[in-house]
């Protein structure tokens, strides 16, 4: 039987993920409800959101070994149908009245920990698919992918539920699964050839999960733009956590000005990622990392923290989302162009655990920052209320906008750090990118000391 390859594989490819991706959004909308309805608690939203978070960032670098090691198309597959498993037994346990919230938990953890073999297959497949011209182009796909999702599952879901209850939903899920592993099946992803670098790695399972730390530690350009990334992210974190609490908080609760906020943060997303996906991004790359970082700081977080109404909220919203495509799609380019491909797994899934680990730190400082200092400071008689209150305003909310403005500050200076230091700036002169055949490498441009056991922080 035929299969696709090349840029048309990869569409394929493309087209029955984003068809999951709106399944798994729409699942995750209709059990939120439920969710809410059955418990009424907060704190039983946000365990069921850490069930199906931590184990992905948790078992990354051992994924990453293993994605390395077995057949990528496979490891897609055996993802999808994992997250399907899990749908169908929260669909069986539904029908027959026994659904509980712990449920949620398990099968959260459960497909959770299968997830994090998605991300570096599914990025590493894509590089031995395409030339490394579309890199840009196809990650800019995956985010119209992932912003559509954001935009079509809520309405989607609504319409379903109301004609055929969660359960209606739940299946749509699991065919989506089934259309994803479907296509796989139609596409084509040759498997890398082992480089130099690649067999001096082998080792055992442990040692090959820790070496994606010591590759990114032994290329001070690559730890450069992936620390920078740490910390835009975490200032991102804490101002988007505190996002619809702050919308709430200074419109008097007012539902349809939070959800307006919200669609323009996903329509913002949708046409950042066709821009990406028809133009590939800027040239070098690093602007669209770095200016992208600026950009999206200022026009974004500034703005919603500057904003006391919902026009100015939505501008901001819009703007913020819109560069993080580019954000992105630049920085996998620039991955995808210098991390040979038998070693992209390993190394993005650290890669991803080191962006991903900012999220639970920024939602720890969450609560301390606004109801601890914040908010009190920039009351009617706060203190910080004369010196910030003709910017973000006094009262309920304006000490969240505060946050939002300093979040912002503070993520544009990271932005422009990478243009300060030249081996981060120039990392795309600096790095090589890896060869077309992986025998003919320098062993010693890549050369890190494979034979001693690293020394990894946190």
């Amino acid at each position: 039987m035929p299969q696709a390859s090349g840029f048309s594989g990869f569409t394929v490819m493309w087209l029955g993920q984003t068809v999951s991706l709106i399944g798994t959004a729409m699942s995750r909308f209709a059990l939120t409800i439920w969710a809410y309805e059955v418990t009424g608690s907060a704190t039983a939203l946000a365990l069921v959101a850490l069930f199906s978070f931590g184990p992905t960032i948790i078992f990354s670098p051992i994924a990453g070994a293993l994605v390395d090691r077995w057949n990528r198309k496979a490891i897609m597959i055996m993802s999808d149908l994992a997250a399907g498993i899990s749908t169908i037994a929260i669909f069986i346990l539904f029908t027959n009245g026994q659904l509980e919230i712990w449920h949620l938990y398990v099968a959260g953890a459960f497909a959770s920990t299968f997830e994090a073999f998605q991300f570096p297959a599914f990025s590493a497949s894509i590089t031995m698919m395409i030339d490394k011209k579309h890199y840009g182009r196809a990650s800019g796909m995956r985010s119209v992918s992932e912003s559509g999702s954001t935009i079509l599952a809520p309405v989607i879901a609504t319409i379903v539920l109301v004609a055929f209850g969660i359960g209606g939903v739940l299946m749509l899920d699991v065919a989506s699964f089934l259309i994803a592993m479907g296509t796989l099946v139609f596409v084509n992803i040759p498997e890398p050839e082992k480089s130099n670098l690649g067999e001096k790695a082998q080792g055992s399972i442990i040692s090959e999960s820790l070496f994606g730390f010591r590759y990114i530690w032994a290329r001070p350009s690559l730890l450069g733009i992936q620390g920078i990334f740490f910390l835009t992210n975490l200032f991102g974190f804490i101002s988007f956590t505190l996002l619809p609490i702050m919308i709430l908080a200074r419109t008097g609760n007012d539902e349809v000005a939070l959800a307006t906020v919200q669609s323009m943060i996903g329509v913002g997303g949708l046409v950042g990622g066709i821009l990406m996906s028809v133009t590939g991004g800027p040239k070098p790359r690093v602007h669209g990392v770095f200016m992208g970082m600026v950009l999206s700081a200022l026009l974004g977080q500034v703005i919603l923290g500057l904003g006391q109404n919902i026009i100015v909220w939505s501008i901001g919203a819009f703007m913020f989302m819109f560069f993080i495509p580019i954000i992105n799609g630049s920085n996998q380019a620039i991955w995808q162009s210098k991390v040979q491909p038998d070693l992209q797994g390993r190394v993005f899934a650290v890669r991803r655990l080191i962006a991903q680990i900012t999220a639970p730190i920024g939602i720890l400082l969450v609560g301390p920052l606004a109801d601890g200092l914040f908010e009190p400071a920039m009351m009617a008689d706060g203190v910080l209320a004369p010196i910030f209150g003709n910017l973000v305003g006094v009262g309920t909310g304006a000490g969240m906008g505060l946050i939002f403005l300093i979040t912002g500050v503070f993520g544009a200076l990271g932005g422009l750090t990478g243009y300060i230091f030249p081996f981060i700036r120039n990392i795309e002169d600096i790095l090589p990118d890896y060869e077309a055949n992986p025998k003919s490498e320098s062993v010693k441009d890549y050369q890190i000391p494979i034979e001693t056991e690293p020394i990894v922080t946190t």
